[in-house]
């Protein structure tokens, strides 16, 4: 009962945020994966699987804008961006999954690629100066 007591205590803010989360298998660098999926019976909650780890996982608001997924227990985050997603383990120091891309993150990495952001050193010195 207490675990099911705490699993009920997501906020609206972080429900909100569990809505965000890329799910299914998601290919990361040097032919990883992960695999992430919402758990029916705790909405908000998220199994993280890959080759040797699985985390229980819950949304965590983020001052950065990343969209961010904390096993506490375990010391375990998994950060999402726009273009990737990455899985670290901090109790260890460890990055676990790097260069993660669920199909829509590919979509925006591809862009960001070929129409990358301008660099504040490519700023007219006009628009530093004021």
């Amino acid at each position: 009962a207490g675990v099911e007591a705490a699993e009920a205590a997501l906020s609206p803010e972080e429900l909100a945020l569990a809505d965000r989360v890329h799910t299914g298998r998601i290919p990361c660098e040097l032919g990883a994966y992960v695999t992430v999926t919402a758990d029916e019976k705790a909405p908000g909650y998220f199994n993280v699987v890959g080759k040797g780890f699985k985390y229980r996982m819950s949304p965590v608001a983020s001052r950065t804008g990343a969209l961010r997924l904390e096993d506490e227990k375990a010391g375990a985050v998994w950060l999402q961006i726009a273009n990737k997603s990455m899985l670290m383990n901090q109790k260890l120091g460890q990055r676990l999954a790097d260069e993660c891309m669920s199909p829509e993150q590919a979509i925006v990495a591809e862009s960001l690629r070929k129409n990358p952001n301008p660099s504040l050193l490519d700023a007219p010195a006009t628009a530093l100066a004021k």
